[in-house]
């Protein structure tokens, strides 16, 4: 089994890139919808953060008020230090446990998770190869804005607070352009998985000789 990270910045874009592998059979292991399910009320994520942060950053019914959580953990580093600390094990655990369920089922040969912060948090490591999803700074922060209704000084202080975009360039095994139009980011994807995949048939074919 082929297992494929992928990764990028917040607002390059990645969620259409996951959207578009799962609609070519592509199982995507999503590290934002495992944390999402783990912050539940009563789940370990949940748990962990009220141990760590108090009632403070709960709402009325119980749940984890995650846009105050936000807003501390992009305006406080060791705040947000302290969060990916006791988060990312829990997240990492469930996401390696569905993995491994992938992977015993014999249901696909190629696995993508889909980690934010993969290279942030040393996840790299356990991937076969990485893809970055990537936009120029300039067209990141007008997206962001526009997709979470910031000024542009928080836009910025949110795509600051992570790893530079280039730098993740630079470390990829491929980079999925999304500044352009949907299609174009499509049809990229539609490519590498097409090659991923003749690669792999052709290894097949290769160990059966």
């Amino acid at each position: 089994m082929k297992i494929i990270g992928l990764t990028g910045g917040i607002a390059t874009g990645k969620t259409t890139v996951s959207n578009a592998l799962r609609e070519l059979g592509v199982p995507v292991i999503d590290a934002d919808a495992v944390y999402g399910l783990l912050s539940k009320k009563g789940n370990l994520v949940w748990k962990a953060v009220y141990e760590t942060f108090g009632d403070e950053y709960l709402r009325s019914d119980g749940e984890l008020d995650r846009k105050s959580l936000g807003n501390l953990i992009f305006s406080d580093d060791k705040a947000r230090e302290k969060l990916n600390e006791i988060t990312h094990p829990l997240v990492k655990q469930e996401m390696l446990r569905i993995l491994e369920k992938i992977k015993k089922e014999k249901s696909s040969d190629l696995v993508v998770m889909d980690v934010p912060l993969l290279y942030e948090s040393g996840w790299d490591c356990l991937m076969d190869e990485v893809w970055v999803v990537a936009i120029p700074e300039e067209l990141q922060i007008e997206r962001l804005m526009k997709r979470n209704a910031l000024s542009r000084k928080e836009a910025i202080l949110r795509i600051r607070s992570q790893m530079d975009i280039e730098a993740k360039r630079n470390l990829a095994d491929r980079v999925i352009d999304n500044s352009g139009t949907i299609e174009e980011t499509l049809n990229q994807v539609k490519k590498l998985i097409c090659e991923i995949r003749r690669q792999q048939h052709d290894k097949t074919e290769k160990e059966k000789k």
